[in-house]
Parts: C-alpha cells; structure tokens; sequence
C-alpha cells in the first residue's frame, strides 16, 4: 500500500535543508507521495527510511527498456492518467509484424517496407520503432532464421512473439545482443518464458485473458527473478481492450498496484491498413505502451505516427523551431523577408505556403517561447522590440539591399511602431498564410 505525504514526511529528517529542491520536508514528500519527485533527492534520508519508503518512492508504473543500445526503446513509466494533469513521458511504441513463413527476397522486401516507414513532420523525424518476429509457421528454425534476418537488416528493436519456449530459446539464441522483448509468457509457459528472460537480460511479455488472471501471472513470473515484464490482454474486442487498459492503468497509477504496474501491449491484426490505423490510434490514445500492427501502408503509418506525436507532446511545452532566419529557395539581396514565430506548426505551415509560391524568400524566426503570431502578441511575447530585436541579431540587413518587411497581416497593428523601431517600411501581408503565395506574386513583385 503507498504512504500517504504525511506519512512519508514522518520518515524524512524534517531539517527542511532545501537540499532536495523543495522549500520544506513536507513539500518533498507531498511530491514524493504523488510520484513527482525521487526519493535519492534527499540526501540526509536514513537507510531505515529508505527501506520503507521504497514503495512509495518507487514508480507506479515500471520503466522497461528494449533494443540495441544506439536504437533503444523506452516504454512505460507513466505517473498520469490523462495529458493535461501533467506530461505523458514516453510515445507508444509502434510495431509491425514480419511473419517468420517469410523467406528468401520476400522476407527482405517486408523488412525493407518496415525500415522506410519514417517521416518529418514540422521538423521532427517521426518512425516506427519495432519489429514484431512472428512465430507463425510454428517451426523454432524458421523464427530462428527470421529473427536473425531481422537483426542483421534493421536497426529497429526486435520483439519476438511465440507461444514456445523452443522457439523462444532459438530465437533469441540469434537475438540476444539486440536485448528483444520476448513473449508470449502464458500462465503454463510462465517458468519456461521466464529462465529465459532472465538468463538472456531480456523483458518478458506477460499474456493473460483477464486483468485478474495478468495480475496473478506477473507475480509468478517477478518469483522467477525477473523484474521487466510487458503486460498483453488475449482475445477482446477493441471496446474490451480499451476499458480493460484504462483499469490497467488506473489500478497501477491510482492506486499503485504493483502487480500491474507495467507497459502493456495490444496487437492489432484485422482489418485493411486504413481499419488498422483507426484501431491503433485508438490504443494509443487509451493506453497501450506497444502497438503492434500488420499495415506497412505509409499512408495508414503516417495517420498513427502523428496521433502519437500529437497526444504525447509536452502540454506545457510548444514545439519550437530554433529562432533564425531561414532560406527558402535561393534567395537573393533582392528577395522578401518576413517573419514568424518559432511555433513549429506556425513556421512550417509559413514555410510550405512560402515554398509553394516559388518565389525564393528569407524567413526571420522569432523567439516566442513556441507561441503563435495571436498568442504571442496578445501575450507580449511579439511586438516591435522582440522583432527588431531579432532583425538585429541575425543581421537581416547583411541580407537584402532594400528595407521593406512582411508580417502577418494578423498583427498588422503593429506596422506603425515596427516602422519607428526599424526603420524599415513595413508591408502587411495576409491575414491567412495561405494566400502567401498570391500576395508574393501580386504585391511584393509589383511593388
């Protein structure tokens, strides 16, 4: 059972040294009793106290780790039932089979289709993390042949999906220098799973047909010595799937479950790749920790890869481009300049409508801590000293010949005290950055 704040402070020194970060003892432990804070930052704290405040110390949900050291994945460790009550930690893990019947160039060309499932997206590389090796020919040759095919032609991490522990050994016989997470340890194979996980260093994947019966399994495997363990609910309907995660979690995180505080995993086998992505984006939104699918369909993988960066970004934290002035095309001293906020949503929408125009042009970024043109000048975050400010210390004047500036045409009631700050002449574009590529070849080239 966790310790209530008032409990733990009880156990802390009460010096209120401010050594932990925290102005007092009692805040320390209010954090450490909502699994915000580690309990090693107090270093005064006694070895007795240490002992019993482990479990509240320790998080309600287990980091498990996978994959070659230079690719490795991360999964689990969640503190928070919902985004806006603080920050999801780590993205799920997107998965996509290889079936060991494969051979040959066949087996080769899957692998490939898997490794090129990688995008931008405003700035950010966005891929696949996994492959899932699956035992369906039912042969412990074959995942063994597959599964070192695998590993011998993709840097993804590795999961190994078998009901044999035959298979299982062969395979990661092949495997084990790449760390894969290996399943599927049931309640009649848990023994067996697990001596190999643990003689192997690997994470188990734990598969039971109620949140009861996962429960019990996770401690049969945990009294085999093995304490990385990925949890899998067998044969529910999407709806199930999705209310027995949320349970899951809620269990592990509200009231800090240790047999269930785990990373789980959900395979999402049916359907066309457009009926996979629906699925998949669900789960990622309600609360898989790995989602292994069979699409390849760069268009379906896209749809899911963006769910996933838009549900696991920082709330309290924008993504932001770094404040500079960017080229587009190959601009000349006789190119526009404009600028925008450091917002990536905002620069890259700006950018692409900019590129689409094909008039070579110079961007000038403004730091607004990731805030939007709105936003930022309703936050004060954007007037004229911020952007002259910005004209100065990227020497946009080295750039072009003339002194004329673009800004958005949603701030266009700053143009008086720009002009005054710059000694630029300020052109006021469009409202809407979609109408870019008309204003540059109807305003800026006839003025």
């Amino acid at each position: 059972m966790a310790l209530t704040g008032l409990e733990i402070f009880k156990l802390l020194p009460k010096t209120n040294c401010k050594k932990c970060g925290m102005p007092t003892c009692l805040a320390f432990a209010m954090q450490l009793a909502q699994k915000r804070a580690k309990l090693e930052d107090c270093p005064d704290v006694s070895e007795e106290a240490k002992q019993q405040l482990a479990a509240a110390a320790a998080p309600p949900m287990r980091l498990v780790e996978f994959g070659r050291p230079d690719n490795q994945v991360q999964t689990g460790a969640e503190t928070v039932m919902f985004r806006h009550e603080e920050k999801f930690y780590n993205p799920t893990v997107l998965a996509v089979t290889v079936s060991d019947k494969l051979t040959g160039q066949d087996l080769k060309e899957r692998i490939e289709s898997i490794n090129s499932l990688q995008f931008e997206r405003i700035g950010v590389r966005i891929c696949v993390n996994a492959i899932a090796v699956m035992n369906d020919s039912g042969s412990a040759d074959a995942f063994a042949t597959a599964a070192a095919a695998v590993k011998d032609t993709s840097e993804l991490a590795i999961i190994l999906v078998t009901e044999s522990p035959d298979a299982m050994a062969a395979a990661v016989a092949k495997t084990a220098d790449s760390s894969p997470l290996i399943g599927r340890a049931t309640p009649d194979t848990a023994q067996a799973m697990a001596k190999i996980a643990k003689e192997n260093n690997c994470p188990l994947l734990a598969v039971a047909e109620s949140v009861e019966a996962l429960s019990e399994l996770t401690e049969k495997i945990k009294a085999e010595g093995v304490e990385d363990i990925v949890l899998s609910l067998d044969g529910l309907s999407l709806r199930d799937q999705l209310y027995n995660l949320s349970k899951i979690r809620a269990l592990a995180l509200k009231k800090t479950f240790r047999p269930l505080g785990y990373p789980t995993m959900s395979f999402v086998a049916d359907g066309d790749a457009d009926q996979q992505a629906a699925y998949a984006t669900s789960l990622i939104c309600k609360h898989s920790s790995i989602v292994v699918v069979n699409a390849v369909e760069p268009s379906a993988f896209l749809a899911m890869l963006t769910a996933r960066m838009n549900i696991f970004s920082d709330p309290q934290k924008p993504i932001q481009v770094e404040p500079k002035v960017y080229p587009i095309g190959e601009p000349n001293v006789n190119a526009p300049l404009m600028f925008t906020t450091n917002f990536s949503l905002t620069y890259y929408t700006v950018e692409s409508d900019v590129e689409a125009s094909r008039v070579p042009s110079y961007i000038l970024v403004v730091d607004t801590e990731g805030t939007s043109v709105l936003t930022a000048y309703s936050g004060d975050k954007l007037n004229e000293k911020t952007v002259a400010d910005a004209m100065a210390k990227h020497n946009v004047e080295g750039l072009v010949k003339h002194r004329k500036l673009i800004i958005p045409g949603y701030v266009a009631v700053m143009s008086g005290k720009l002009e005054e700050a710059t000694g630029w002449e300020v052109m006021v574009g469009p409202r809407e950055c979609a109408m870019l590529p008309k204003y540059l070849h109807e305003v800026w080239k006839k003025d």
